[in-house]
């Protein structure tokens, strides 16, 4: 028998579920926030500074990895939430932290968007079984002012 997510949970080690709880914490507020409020500001909530933790900082692969595992835990919770928790992530961690968007044209017409999360000009959260190639992206987002 498989173990249950809980058992999962407890057997990471704890830098991994501290930080799987603050993913999801975090892809969780962003979602809430976008539906009331404009994405710059929750964009300027999400990164403002942390107080200083205890915790051991997380590599770009790790939050890439929480990242992907708290959007099942949250609804709705789509590549704009988890490029912004991503993005509070890296930069609460101290890593070089680029937000983009791009657009692509659909069959039908339609535009669609997509977010994603580059850190040293590797790519962290937001990828897709297209691939990216698919979305033209817009200029970069300036950085958020402190």
């Amino acid at each position: 028998m498989a173990p249950s997510p809980l058992n999962k949970f407890l057997l990471l080690p704890a830098a991994d579920r501290s930080l799987l709880v603050r993913s999801v914490v975090l892809v969780g507020a962003a979602r809430l926030a976008l539906w009331a409020l404009p994405f710059n500001v929750v964009r300027r909530l999400l990164s403002r500074p942390a107080r200083r933790s205890s915790a051991p900082y997380a590599t770009t692969e790790r939050i890439g990895w929480a990242i992907s595992v708290a959007k099942r835990f949250v609804p709705n919770g789509n590549c704009l939430p988890q490029a912004l928790a991503a993005e509070s992530l890296l930069r609460r961690s101290g890593h070089p932290v680029e937000l983009r968007i791009g657009v692509a044209k659909t069959d039908q017409g339609r535009l669609e968007a997509h977010a994603w999360v580059e850190s040293g000009g590797r790519l962290v959260v937001g990828d897709l079984t297209q691939g990216l190639d698919t979305y033209t992206p817009l200029p970069p987002l300036p950085g958020v002012g402190r």
